[in-house]
C-alpha cells in the first residue's frame, strides 16, 4: 500500500479536494495528515514539520507539501527524490524551500521541476490552488510508480532553505523559532549539539533575558515553570511545565532567541 502525506496551511475544507484528487488515481493510497494547522504562508514552520518526520516515514512514501505563498506566479512546481538507493522517498511542491530541509536529511537528493501538463488533474489549473490541480495528481502518479523523470527536467537552481542559521558569540547562542506546537512548546532550530557544548543538565541559562533550568524533561521543574530542553526532533525546545511557552515568551515563528549560558 503507497503511503502519502499531505502537509499544508489550509486549515479545514481545501484538503479534502486534494485527498478526492489522490483517490481518484490512486484508490489504494494510504493518506497521512502530517497538518494543516501551519501558520499562513510559514514556510519554515511546514518545513520543519515535513524534517522532524520523514525519517519515521517507510520507503516510497510521498509527501505533498503545499505552503505556497507564491502560488499562481513565475514560482516553479517541483517534484524530489531522496534518500540511499531503494529506500528514496518523494516531495512534492512549490520551489519556495518547503521541502529541501527534509529532502537533505533523507540524503542523495535530485530534485526535478514538474513541466509535464499530461500528469496535471487537467488543462485548467488553478491560479490559486495548485495544491489540487498539480501537486495532488503528481503526488498520486509517484505512488504508483510513475518515474520521477517523467515530470521534467532535473534543475539545480531550486530555492535553498535550511536550519542551520544560529549562531554562537562568547556566552550566547543565538537562533530562531521554527516551530510552536499545540502546547505552547517553542522549537528552535539550535541543535543538541551546540547546547551540550556550553551546559550540562540541570544548569540554569538566560533565554531573552528569562533565567531558566536546562532539564531532560518537562517533569524536572514545578508545575507553571519554565525550562528547556532538547526535543524529540533533536533540536532546543522553550516550555512550561504544563503551560504555554509561547504565550509567556512572547515568541511565534521567525523570531530571535538568545540563550545566554550563566
Amino acid at each position: 500500500m503507497s503511503i502519502i502525506s499531505l502537509t499544508t496551511d489550509f486549515g479545514g475544507l481545501y484538503p479534502a479536494a486534494m485527498k478526492a484528487v489522490i483517490l481518484g488515481i490512486n484508490p489504494e493510497a494510504q493518506i497521512v495528515d502530517v497538518t494543516h494547522s501551519i501558520r499562513q504562508a510559514s514556510i519554515r514552520e511546514g518545513a520543519f514539520a515535513l524534517y522532524s518526520l520523514v525519517p519515521y516515514f517507510p520507503a516510497k512514501s510521498v509527501h505533498v507539501g503545499v505552503v505556497d505563498p507564491g502560488v499562481g506566479t513565475s514560482r516553479r512546481a517541483l517534484a524530489l527524490k531522496a534518500g540511499p538507493e531503494g529506500e528514496e522517498q518523494f516531495f512534492v511542491g512549490p520551489d519556495n524551500g518547503l521541502m529541501i530541509p527534509a529532502a537533505r536529511r533523507l540524503g542523495d537528493m535530485e530534485v526535478y521541476e514538474i513541466t509535464n501538463r499530461e500528469i496535471m488533474l487537467n488543462s485548467e489549473i488553478s491560479a490559486t490552488f495548485h495544491g489540487r490541480d498539480i501537486f495532488a495528481p503528481v503526488g498520486a502518479r509517484l505512488s504508483k510508480g510513475m518515474p520521477i523523470e517523467t515530470v521534467g527536467n532535473r534543475v539545480s537552481d531550486f530555492v535553498n532553505l535550511d536550519f542551520e542559521n544560529y549562531g554562537v558569540d562568547g556566552q550566547f547562542l543565538v537562533g530562531e523559532v521554527v516551530y510552536t506546537d499545540n502546547f505552547g512548546n517553542v522549537i528552535t532550530n539550535i541543535p543538541e549539539d551546540a547546547v551540550l557544548k556550553f551546559r550540562t543538565f540541570g544548569s540554569q541559562v538566560e533565554v531573552n533575558g528569562r533565567k531558566v533550568f536546562f532539564v531532560q524533561t518537562y517533569g524536572f521543574v514545578g508545575q507553571g515553570d519554565a525550562l528547556i530542553l532538547i526535543g524529540s526532533h533533536g533540536f532546543l525546545e522553550i516550555a512550561i511545565n504544563k503551560g504555554n511557552a509561547a504565550l509567556q515568551f512572547g515568541l511565534r515563528s521567525g523570531d530571535t532567541v538568545t540563550i545566554k549560558v550563566l
